[in-house]
């Protein structure tokens, strides 16, 4: 796969897992606040960060091939 479409594909996944860990993490939040079991709470809120980290993960990997492609074009 190359750089370009690396990017392609890595941040719009990227910034899909962001917003996916944010409203699972925040949605344990509001479980904790409303006296919800601390099994359910704390288990929802680890994937909500499991899923914000593995957004975060991806989009950075986008940033980086991004810079490689533009990179790679300004020496062509």
């Amino acid at each position: 796969m190359d750089h370009y479409s690396a990017w392609r594909t890595y941040a719009p996944a990227g910034l899909l897992l962001v917003g996916a860990g944010l409203s699972t993490a925040c949605d344990a939040s509001a479980r904790r606040a409303s006296g919800a079991g601390t099994a359910r709470w704390a288990a929802e809120g680890t994937a909500g960060l499991v899923l914000l980290n593995a957004g975060l993960c991806l989009f950075g990997e986008a940033v980086k091939r991004r810079a490689l492609h533009d990179a790679a074009a300004q020496r062509a």
